[in-house]
């Protein structure tokens, strides 16, 4: 039996539009979206006060690491953020790291995560992820300087019961030879750290608190010849690649630039705010990529970097956007990026999104509060 379910404004079309009506059938296909008047009057319609949108779309997830809630302190920087997760991974129980997990998955989907774009270093989380109701994509994190090997890798990919892929972590944590064979081998998404703080750009100029960490522990890089982060990935990932570049706290307008002009498709610029804010109180340059007309998705990284993983609370900490843009770039940006845009990230005729209210906002200047939430109406 079909439902007609209908808010205050709906977000179709990239825009927060009054009077909409949304039809799905048993299976939470859109079967037609209609404009009328006095929805909250008419008969059959169920109505919900607030704003309706599609499932949401975390682009950037380690729902392995949800077991290190609280176990990092904030602030530390980059250099000791990194640090810090090695001193505490050893110490949580295998069944402690399944149930972090597990809750932290049940808690996005009641808050209206459809999809998420989900970093992994092992496979202890592919049963959550094979049962959840959740579209998983999992990334499978190659990293390490004295990584020389990816067979461990596509194994875990091959093994899982959702979609899979394996990615390099980022520009400074890979010699050369695995970082292009990655980047040159398949088609899937890449999802690549890019330019987070100022030790990454340091780095490739025998600088900064990386190159020091590194040189104490006694690692050598070999990649630091290509000048900048943006010049080796440039000239070490096809054109055709579909790539998010995550976090990007750094990154200028010539990094922006050089980006969107390599690759054909457009690369997705994933910010995760409150995980710069844990770390190290950078921000993402919004105003500068939306100036540049660039592909935005957000992401919530890891309950060892953020308070919550939370899509509304990302939202919440980026000022001076309009809510209708910033609702986009938390659902279509995120679907695009995944590929998965013909059944995620927008309501539309035959996809099936998902539909999620958004209670508590401020519907004369439809912007966030505080007292914002979001739940799960289909």
């Amino acid at each position: 039996m079909s439902r007609k379910i209908a808010s205050h404004y709906a977000l179709i079309d990239e825009e927060l539009q009054p009077n909409i009506i949304i039809e799905v059938d048993d299976n939470g296909t859109i079967t037609a979206i209609d404009h009328a008047v006095e929805i909250d009057n008419r008969a059959g319609v169920e109505f919900y006060p607030g704003i309706l949108i599609p499932g949401l779309v975390n682009a950037h997830c380690h729902l392995e690491l949800s077991y290190l809630h609280h176990a990092i302190a904030e602030q530390t920087g980059f250099a000791g953020f990194a640090r810090a997760i090695g001193q505490v991974r050893g110490n949580y129980t295998l069944e402690e790291r399944l149930r972090a997990a597990s809750s932290a998955d049940a808690t996005m989907w009641s808050e209206g995560v459809a999809a998420v774009a989900d970093i992994a270093n092992d496979s202890l989380t592919l049963p959550i992820k094979g049962q959840s109701k959740i579209a998983y994509h999992t990334l499978f994190e190659v990293f390490g300087l004295a990584t020389r090997s990816t067979d461990e890798h596509h194994r875990m990919a091959e093994q899982s019961t959702t979609s899979a892929s394996v990615t390099p972590h980022s520009t400074y944590s890979l010699q050369d030879g695995i970082f292009r064979q990655i980047c040159q081998t398949g088609d899937a998404p890449l999802s690549i750290h890019f330019l987070e703080s100022d030790d990454e750009l340091e780095l490739y100029h025998h600088r900064g608190s990386l190159h020091e960490w590194y040189e104490r522990m006694g690692w050598s890089c070999d990649f630091l010849h290509y000048g900048t982060p943006s010049k080796r990935i440039i000239e070490s990932v096809p054109a055709t690649r579909r790539v998010m570049l995550i976090h990007n706290c750094k990154a200028t307008r010539e990094d922006i630039a050089m980006m969107d002009a390599h690759f054909r498709s457009g690369v997705t610029w994933v910010v995760c705010p409150e995980s710069n804010r844990y770390i190290s109180g950078s921000h993402p340059p919004i105003e500068l990529l939306r100036s540049m007309g660039c592909n935005i998705a957000i992401g919530t990284d890891s309950l060892a970097s953020a308070r919550s993983l939370s899509m509304l609370d990302n939202m919440r900490l980026i000022e001076g956007v309009p809510l209708a843009e910033l609702l986009t770039w938390a659902t279509l940006g995120g679907a695009r990026a995944l590929g998965m845009e013909h059944t995620l990230g927008s309501f539309a005729v035959g996809k099936r999104p998902g539909v999620v209210l958004i209670e508590g906002a401020d519907l004369h200047t439809l912007s966030l509060l505080a007292s914002t939430t979001t739940r799960r109406i289909l």
